[in-house]
């Protein structure tokens, strides 16, 4: 299986190969920060299956040997790699594929840092659109 994706601008493209390792929604304080979201998805593979065929990357040192990889023009969050705890491996955000259900989610990780609200969205009223003001 090939996927395709990118950044919001478009300036960064990629495509990965091959199977997923799996596709984790991860809610850890640090994902949650980067991204400005309740959790963030991340497909997992080996490194060597990820091209970027178009642009660079920025690369941020998010921890002591975490990297975050994002476009420089309009900031949106591609990959994580972390050679010490994931050596070989990439992870790649959900969200940026062309067709974001081409992998779909198998587990929820790092649930101790998850915000509470967060266990109980599913239950939340839903709109197609956005909801009318009364």
């Amino acid at each position: 299986m090939t996927i395709t994706g990118g950044c919001h601008c478009g300036k960064i493209r990629c495509k990965v190969e091959g199977e997923a390792i799996t596709h984790a929604l991860c809610h850890c304080t640090d994902c949650r920060r980067h991204a400005g979201a309740p959790m963030v998805g991340w497909t997992m593979y080996p490194a060597a299956a990820l091209t970027v065929t178009k642009g660079q990357p920025r690369i941020y040192e998010s921890s002591t040997d975490g990297r975050r990889h994002f476009c420089g023009d309009c900031g949106t969050g591609l990959f994580f790699t972390n050679a010490v705890v994931l050596p070989g491996i990439v992870d790649i955000q959900s969200a940026t594929y062309d067709d974001p259900e081409a992998v779909p989610a198998r587990v929820h990780i790092q649930v101790a840092e998850r915000l509470r609200w967060m266990e109980h969205a599913h239950e939340l009223p839903t709109f197609d659109r956005y909801p009318q003001q009364a």
